[in-house]
């Protein structure tokens, strides 16, 4: 069990509170001054992977002896000229590959196992609001179909930036933003099938190397799940991970299945587990959040128990226990909760309590059927 962690003074959460909680042993981490393209330094890994895994003098004189570990990663961002197959920002394809390639080296020599990212043009998730009260008093992320079809991407810029709390969004830096002129030009007449044979020209470099280090690679879904802007999209369907996945035979080479995000299209909630179920043996590292549905494409996300959305999550958790999964799994965005983001102003759907909840229900769910004895018939 992970928990998603932003940084020393770039995150409300502490490595003291996540201690804290029940059943969680892996801190999902990254290095988030670090640019897509840009390569990782051993010395700042070496640090960053010391920080989360040790204890400070002052919580060993507070009795503090629990630990936790660092082995995964989320994320190494992929450079739009990777995605777009040619220079863009300043940085060519092979440049970026190769810069990828040694940040995965050295994450596998300071002992990372898994390495999250996504394939997004442009955009990593995107949400209309990222404060949407819920009918309990608490706030959630929310999307509204028609506020994006009306709504020009320099706009909904100006939103996410505005409703940050002033925390960076990943996918959402202003270092990227920064160049959205050109990498919206640079994506006109670009097709799904470019997309495709850009992604696999990068696994065929990228999965050696992490063969090598040891490190498996999980691509996270689109979220949400269809194409936005007009910029293609290749991960959203149980199709397009089936066609992800054929880009390259390497067990290294699989997923980050994020059920929420592949839950934001209303036809594919019902098929969570099953897709669990098909693909469980290239699933490394998975989130797991419910989502409601609202009609017209809406959707607003809920608490993690099952009858509060439209995703089952306690189907979810059993089709991983009965796949004798052994992964990593964290519980994905949260609400925001008790004058949370009034108080310590959590990076959106990134607070501490509903994720903290989160942590204990799905752990529950899976310790009722990883521990239940084995059906009888007669």
């Amino acid at each position: 069990m992970g928990f998603r962690w932003y940084g020393e003074g770039n995150d409300t959460v502490t490595l003291d509170h996540i201690r804290q909680i029940p059943g969680v042993e892996t801190v999902v981490w990254s290095l988030h001054h670090k640019q897509a393209g840009e390569v990782w330094e051993q010395a700042e890994i070496d640090a960053e992977m010391a920080r989360i895994t040790g204890l400070s003098d002052e919580a060993r004189a507070r009795g503090v002896t629990r630990t936790l570990d660092a082995d995964v990663v989320e994320s190494v961002n992929v450079h739009e000229s990777i995605k777009l197959g040619r220079t863009v920002l300043g940085r060519s394809r092979d440049e970026a590959i190769e810069n990828y390639v040694t940040t995965i080296r050295r994450l596998g020599r300071a002992g990372v196992k898994v390495v999250c990212y996504n394939f997004m043009p442009v955009f990593d998730w995107l949400r209309t609001d990222l404060w949407h009260p819920l009918p309990d008093g608490s706030t959630a992320l929310y999307f509204e179909r028609a506020v994006v079809d009306r709504m020009t991407p320099e706009g909904l810029i100006a939103d996410m930036e505005a409703g940050a709390h002033g925390l960076t969004l990943p996918g959402w830096e202003p270092e990227r933003l920064a160049g959205f002129a050109e990498l919206n030009a640079a994506y006109v007449g670009v097709t799904h099938e470019d997309m495709y044979a850009n992604y696999r020209y990068f696994l065929d470099v990228v999965v050696p190397a992490c063969e090598e280090a040891g490190v498996k690679l999980g691509v996270h879904p689109d979220d949400p799940p269809f194409d936005v802007f007009g910029w293609p999209r290749v991960v959203s369907t149980p199709d397009d991970l089936q066609r992800v996945l054929d880009l390259h035979p390497s067990p290294n080479h699989g997923l980050t299945l994020c059920l929420g995000s592949f839950s934001a299209n209303p036809a594919q909630a019902p098929l969570a587990a099953d897709t669990v179920r098909r693909f469980a043996e290239r699933i490394h590292f998975t989130h797991v959040r419910n989502i409601k549905h609202l009609g017209d494409g809406d959707f607003t996300e809920v608490g993690h128990r099952a009858c509060e959305g439209d995703v089952d999550t306690v189907g979810i958790m059993k089709a991983y226990a009965e796949a004798g999964y052994t992964g990593y799994v964290r519980p994905d965005h949260g609400r925001h909760l008790w004058d949370e983001n009034t108080t310590n102003k959590p990076r959106p759907g990134y607070g501490l309590y509903d994720r903290a909840l989160g942590v204990q229900y799905l752990l529950g769910v899976w310790d009722a059927f990883h521990h239940s004895p084995p059906s009888r018939t007669s």
